[in-house]
């Protein structure tokens, strides 16, 4: 028996305070080299009718929300780390973590560079872990993201979305 969509780990809850979205909107910068996991994972939070959350690129008008970024890390707190949302007062930062995400590295191809963009997308949105007996984007351990045999956003992540944003 699966359980709710909204099954999240220990208590959590998605959070529209936890999000670094202004109102309705989220801008963002980039200075990754992963810009087609970017472009994939705006794509797959705003398609259909997950258009509540308006994602578009920064400009002359707008403070950029969240900023994409890279790291290559292996050391403390970063040890299979892939993919890290990183809130902040001001702007937030999602990080790709080369060192496991470069090509010929662990996880160095594009489908898994493509689920780190859409997970750690998901927390900047405001969603949080979610149980892996939930199908969702938002599982916390990496090596169960096989069972899904999907890099975006599922029928529960987007009944999670409305519950959220509308």
């Amino acid at each position: 028996m699966r359980l709710s969509p909204t099954k999240r780990l220990e208590g959590e809850i998605d959070s529209r305070g936890r999000s670094c979205v202004d109102g309705t909107d989220l801008a963002w910068d980039e200075v990754s080299k992963f810009d087609d996991a970017r472009k994939y994972a705006i794509g797959a939070w705003t398609a259909g009718t997950l258009n509540r959350v308006k994602i578009k690129p920064d400009d002359a008008t707008s403070y950029a929300d969240l900023e994409w970024k890279d790291t290559s890390q292996t050391g403390q707190g970063w040890r299979l780390v892939y993919g890290r949302w990183d809130p902040n007062t001001g702007t937030d930062y999602l990080w790709f973590n080369r060192a496991y995400l470069d090509d010929g590295k662990t996880h160095g191809a594009t489908e898994h560079r493509r689920w780190v963009a859409v997970h750690e997308l998901g927390h900047a949105l405001g969603f949080r872990h979610k149980s892996t007996e939930n199908l969702s984007v938002m599982w916390e351990v990496y090596d169960d993201i096989d069972l899904m045999e999907t890099n975006k956003p599922t029928a529960d992540d987007v009944k999670a979305y409305h519950a959220l944003w509308g």
